[in-house]
C-alpha cells in the first residue's frame, strides 16, 4: 500500500494528467552537488548522546503512537548524508543482477499526477487513496511509469524500493538500516525538542515565494493542484535544500524512509515505563516496518508527517513512488 493510503481525504476519483516527475528547477539552498561515487557513501558522523524523542507539540496522529515522549540515548554512528539515489541502487543492480519486488509483482504504485505510461498500464486506483495509480511496469528503474527512467534523474532519491530491497541493498554495500531511533537523533540534526530539522517554523521568516521553502511537500490543494513553490511535483535531487546540523540533507519531505523497526504504536508507551531506553531496536513484533521523513505528497491537511517527531508504516513488501532509504555504516 503506498504511504499515507490509510490516512486518506474524502476525494473523489481524478482524472489522470500525465507530467514528468521532478522536472522543474528546484530550490537547492545549500547547493546540489555530485553524489559520491557508485558503491560508496557519504556519511556524516553523528555523535551519541540522549535526547527526548517523539511529538512534543501534540500535533501528531493518535494512531501513529508519536507519545508519551521519551529520553532515548544513542551511541555514535555514521549515516549517509541523503537518501540512497537512482546512479547509487544503480550500481548494486549493475553488480548483482538483484530484481526488485516491484519488477518482479510487475506493477506498483505511481502517484497520478506524475505518470509516465500508456492507458493500458494504468491498471486501477488505489481503494481509500485515488491519487494512487497502479501501473504496470513501474519500479526503481521506471519510477513513473514504463514511459519514464531513473537515467533522467540520477542524483534524485531511488523510489519503488520495498523494505526488503532496501535490506538487499544494504547487505551488499555492507551497511544497515538506521533503527528509528537514529533516525530521529540524526534528523534533529543537534537541535533539542524542535518541529523541524531547521527549528519550529515551516518557512523561513519575511521570505516569499520558493525561497521561502525548507523542504520538499505538497503546496496548494492536495491531490489536485501542487503550485510547486518549491519547485518539484514529486522527487528533488537527493542534496536539495540546506543540510542540518549533522549535515543530513532531506529529513523532512522528499520520500520517506524505511528504518529497521518493526512498527507498533504503543511502544512508546512501553518505552516510557521502562525509564531511559539505549540503542532501543523497536518491538520483536509489529503490523509494519517504520517509515520517517515524509514525502513530497505531505500535507497538513492530509499527511502532517514531516515533522522530525511523526513516524508510519508500510508492509515490509510495498512499493511506491515516494518511498526510499538512507543508510548506515555498519
Amino acid at each position: 500500500m503506498p504511504p499515507g493510503a490509510g490516512n486518506s481525504a474524502d476525494v473523489g476519483l481524478l482524472d489522470i494528467a500525465p507530467r514528468a516527475a521532478g522536472t522543474a528547477p528546484g530550490n537547492s539552498a545549500g547547493g546540489s552537488g555530485a553524489l559520491p561515487a557508485a558503491g560508496q557513501h557519504d556519511d556524516v558522523e553523528v555523535p551519541g548522546g540522549v535526547f527526548a524523542m517523539g511529538d512534543l507539540f501534540n500535533e501528531g496522529y493518535a494512531s501513529d503512537g508519536e507519545t508519551p515522549v521519551h529520553d532515548v540515548a544513542v551511541a555514535a554512528f555514521r549515516i549517509d548524508a541523503t537518501a540512497v539515489s537512482n546512479q547509487a541502487f544503480a550500481a548494486f543492480v549493475d553488480a548483482t543482477g538483484y530484481r526488485t519486488e516491484s519488477e518482479l509483482h510487475g506493477t506498483s504504485a505511481v502517484f497520478h499526477l506524475a505518470v509516465k505510461a500508456a492507458p493500458q498500464d494504468i491498471l486501477n486506483r488505489v481503494v481509500g487513496a485515488p491519487w494512487w495509480l497502479n501501473v504496470r511496469g513501474a519500479s526503481w528503474a521506471r519510477p513513473a511509469g514504463p514511459l519514464s527512467s531513473w537515467q533522467d534523474i540520477p542524483d534524485h532519491p531511488v523510489t519503488q524500493v520495498s523494505h526488503s530491497d532496501a535490506l538487499a541493498y544494504c547487505a551488499w554495500a555492507g551497511r544497515r538500516l538506521p533503527s528509528e531511533a537514529e533516525w530521529e537523533f540524526a534528523a534533529r540534526g543537534g537541535l533539542a525538542g524542535r518541529r523541524y530539522p531547521w527549528g519550529d517554523e515551516l518557512h523561513n521568516a519575511g521570505s516569499s515565494g520558493a525561497g521561502k521553502n525548507n523542504c520538499n511537500i505538497w503546496q496548494g490543494e492536495f491531490p489536485t493542484s501542487n503550485l510547486q513553490e518549491d519547485g518539484y511535483l514529486t522527487t528533488a535531487p537527493a542534496r536539495s535544500f540546506a543540510p542540518n546540523g549533522y549535515g543530513l540533507y532531506q529529513t523532512s519531505g522528499n520520500v520517506w524512509e524505511w528504518c529497521s523497526d518493526w512498527f507498533l504504536p504503543k511502544y512508546y508507551r512501553t518505552c516510557h515505563k521502562e525509564g531511559l531506553a539505549t540503542d532501543p531496536q523497536g518491538p520483536t513484533i509489529g503490523r509494519g516496518r517504520v517509515m520517517r521523513g515524509g514525502s513530497y505528497l505531505c500535507h497538513d491537511s492530509y499527511c502532517n508527517r514531516y515533522r522530525v517527531a511523526a513516524r508510519s508504516s508500510n508492509s515490509p513488501d510495498s512499493a511506491s513512488g515516494n518511498l526510499g532509504f538512507r543508510t548506515v555504516a555498519a
